[in-house]
């Protein structure tokens, strides 16, 4: 009997062989995208993870080897497939008990269309900093917005963009985010450090964002001319369909006051899905078979307003799980991609050309935008670059803080503007974008949501001019030795094989 291969029999892949899987995924996706004109992701990721596996089973892994490596990614990010499971719930019951209905009905009698833009940016953000989950405040609050928005006529892909800059980076700078908390996990630094490092960039980029969209409010959409009728039509179709009470936001003020204690997030999520519940028994009158059904197929009533019909007919754990699939196959292309050293080799290959700091966060920046794309996982595109850039950058003196920033918005905030990312699918899905149904208009909400690509421009502009790019401190690298942690003494070389590192799991 041949005995089994060690770690050491592996072959680590060359820059060739490393590359092939990645661009035959990316020409496989671009034939489904761009010449069939068909949004489904799913199979050309899963021939990606095929190919990858047979990189790996070359270089000398057996199939087991490969599916650990596929099961452990997967493992990892189990936590948000349970946040898509609770979010989905959350949207039908909410719909059922009046809470988005009501959050409809008072932003169209109270918000003005000039500013709402902005307002719903700086609302979502709050909401995500409490929350600590950029995704239940997209599927909640971020659809609520989706309505008012359609009641003002402001075209879809305005409303997704300013939702997605502000859940998005709320969830970025929230103690209670699992990215942020995995950032610094895995570049060995702490999360409010962390937090506090990425001010310089979060803040002018919020603000800038936040100018654009009042300007927006200001230029595109006219008070004076705007359909009041149309707006009339969905308060009064609101009123006659459900009760409408300030009381019923109460679902919504539960989940963000257990946020706020720092209850996790899905303890925290189910809770509001359950106060949803009684809500809709107590108050507008619905059975109980019909509330597990709104849980689980999504809510569904015919107003005879079309554009309220569009928005209330959804939510539910079924609705998700076209998301979830391509989770799960975006994580297994991820995982194969990583047990068999291939991102690894790439990113070896990307830090031989780096000389400088302006060179290393440039490079950090880009693998974590990289790795997103390719990969399709928020949390390798973390998890991965952080641990492989680390060393060098102790190496040359400069504080981690650097790279976690630069992961954290290479990572977290470029993942919704990725349409076939966990991030992107997910806001697609929950705000109704409809770009599998042809829709694919809806899609220019990637270069609206502002706030989200402006923070790593930003972050690349410090790293030029060296602005807001701390070295390390005495204490930093007492640590560094105290803790054993590895640094590279020559400019290039990288850390411990990612094959061989496990992902550090993210906390809530």
């Amino acid at each position: 009997m041949t005995s089994p291969k060690s770690p050491i029999d592996y072959q680590r892949p060359g820059l060739l062989l490393a590359l092939t899987p990645v661009v035959l995924t990316l020409l496989v996706l671009a034939v489904q995208l761009f010449y069939f004109g068909d949004f489904t992701p799913h199979i050309p990721l899963a021939i990606g993870l095929a190919i990858t596996a047979l990189v790996g089973v070359k270089l000398g892994f057996r199939w087991k080897q490969i599916e650990e490596g596929i099961f452990h990614v997967i493992h990892v990010s189990l936590p948000s497939v349970s946040v898509l499971i609770c979010v989905g719930m959350i949207i039908g019951v909410w719909i059922a008990s009046g809470t988005v209905p009501t959050l409809i009905y008072y932003g169209l009698t109270i918000l003005s269309p000039a500013i709402f833009l902005a307002a719903a940016m700086l609302l979502c953000s709050v909401v995500s900093l409490a929350l600590g989950t950029s995704w239940g405040t997209v599927g909640t609050v971020g659809l609520a917005l989706m309505g008012i928005g359609a009641g003002f006529d402001i075209p879809m892909y305005w409303t997704a963009g300013a939702v997605v800059s502000g859940a998005f980076f709320g969830d970025k700078i929230s103690p209670l985010s699992d990215t942020t908390n995995l950032a610094p996990a895995v570049t060995g630094t702490d999360v409010f450090s962390h937090i506090k490092n990425m001010m310089p960039t979060t803040i002018p980029a919020m603000l800038i964002a936040f100018v654009i969209y009042l300007v927006a409010g200001f230029t595109l959409i006219d008070d004076d001319n705007a359909s009041f009728e149309r707006i009339d039509a969905i308060t009064a179709a609101l009123q006659a369909n459900f009760t409408i009470s300030a009381w019923l936001l109460l679902p919504a003020v539960l989940v963000i006051a257990l946020a706020v204690k720092r209850m996790p997030p899905i303890p925290s999520l189910f809770a509001g899905a359950l106060a949803g519940a009684v809500t809709a028994m107590l108050v507008q009158g619905v059975g109980v078979h019909d509330v597990l059904t709104y849980a689980n197929s999504g809510y569904s009533i015919d107003t005879g307003v079309a554009a309220i019909d569009s928005l209330l007919n959804r939510g539910g754990i079924q609705s998700m799980m076209w998301t979830i699939s391509l989770v799960l196959i975006a994580l297994g292309f991820g995982g194969a991609l990583e047990k068999t050293g291939c991102l690894e080799a790439i990113i070896r290959a990307i830090m031989t050309k780096v000389r400088s700091f302006a060179g290393l966060q440039t490079s950090a920046v880009l693998t974590s935008v990289s790795t997103n794309l390719v990969a399709g996982d928020p949390y390798l595109s973390i998890a991965l670059p952080g641990r492989m850039y680390a060393p060098t950058y102790r190496g040359m003196g400069y504080s981690t803080l650097n790279l976690s920033r630069a992961i954290e918005e290479g990572g977290t905030l470029i993942s919704p503007l990725i349409p076939w990312n966990a991030g992107g699918a997910f806001v697609i899905s929950a705000l109704a974008l409809g770009i599998a149904d042809g829709n694919v208009e809806n899609l220019l909400y990637i270069p609206l949501a502002f706030a989200c690509w402006l923070s790593p421009v930003i972050g690349l502009v410090y790293a030029q001019t060296g602005l807001f790019s701390p070295r390390a401190s005495e204490e930093e690298r007492q640590l560094w030795q105290e803790q054993g942690e590895a640094i590279a003494t020559d400019l290039g070389a990288a850390g411990p094989a990612a094959s061989e590192a496990p992902i550090a799991s993210p906390r809530p």
